[in-house]
């Protein structure tokens, strides 16, 4: 469905990007993939789908860096047709205890950098007619918890982003729509778990029930490979008139 279509996917060497970055793979698009840490496997993992993988190194916390990524993935590929924001941090700490410079970063890694790579790959997309811009926010894009200012803010900032940018383009073959996730045990989220598990002094298999019980209905994890369809859907021509949605995939979090 996607053969001869680029992919481009931030913060995908493992967790929520890289499920997303497979499964387009399996629909023929290649893929170039960004992230810390050794891309060695993952880039093996994309190839073994009979696609070409990439990757480059930018640091999301620098505009320059997102610029030259942009520009390598349109160099090697050819186009940028599918970008699919998903880097992102967090820091917990109630606002009166957050550290300024934590808030710097998660501003710009979660909220600033979407906005950079947009700003870059749009030209392109409107040159060749087509794109699909995908951001991954989160189900606290649409509703907030204590002690997680930051990542709230940003996440409900890419929400609007996407808003935004989706009027921009409605007349155009570009349909730009974000993705919120509930609870999905990444490494990031494994953390909290392990933190969890260790403050309470429970099994880490309680400590993740506990974390589900407090947001989560369905009391089961989303899963990166249910995200990887919903990005599928969302870049067929199925989905050509979804735009500006911010599609909650939660367990039925943002229900209650």
């Amino acid at each position: 469905m996607l053969q001869g279509k680029t992919a481009l996917v931030t913060g995908s060497t493992s967790g929520i990007g890289l499920g997303i970055a497979k499964a387009l793979a399996a629909q023929g698009a290649n893929v170039m993939l960004n992230g810390f840490g050794d891309a060695s496997g993952p880039m093996a993992e994309i190839a073994a789908l009979g696609v070409k993988a990439g990757y480059h190194g930018a640091d999301m916390s620098k505009p320059a860096e997102i610029a030259a990524m942009v520009q390598a993935c349109e160099t090697q590929f050819g186009a940028l047709d599918i970008l699919v924001n998903n880097a992102g941090i967090q820091h917990v700490a109630n606002v009166e205890d957050f550290p300024p410079e934590r808030w710097d970063a998660v501003i710009a890694i979660n909220l600033s950098s979407a906005f950079h790579s947009m700003h870059h790959a749009l030209p392109g997309m409107r040159a060749r007619g087509w794109g699909r811009i995908l951001n991954i926010a989160s189900a606290h894009g649409l509703v907030a918890s204590a002690g997680k200012s930051a990542y709230v803010a940003a996440k409900h900032g890419i929400v609007g982003l996407t808003k935004a940018a989706a009027l921009e383009t409605a007349t155009t073959g570009i349909t730009v729509n974000a993705i919120c996730p509930g609870w999905v045990l990444t490494p990031l989220v494994q953390k909290q778990v392990d933190a969890r598990a260790e403050k309470d002094g429970i099994s880490n298999d309680e400590a993740k029930t506990r974390l589900l019980g407090d947001k989560q209905p369905s009391l089961q994890f989303v899963t990166p490979e249910q995200l990887g369809a919903l990005a599928v859907f969302l870049s067929s021509p199925a989905a050509d008139q979804v735009r500006g949605v911010a599609w909650n995939m939660d367990g039925g979090w943002v229900a209650q």
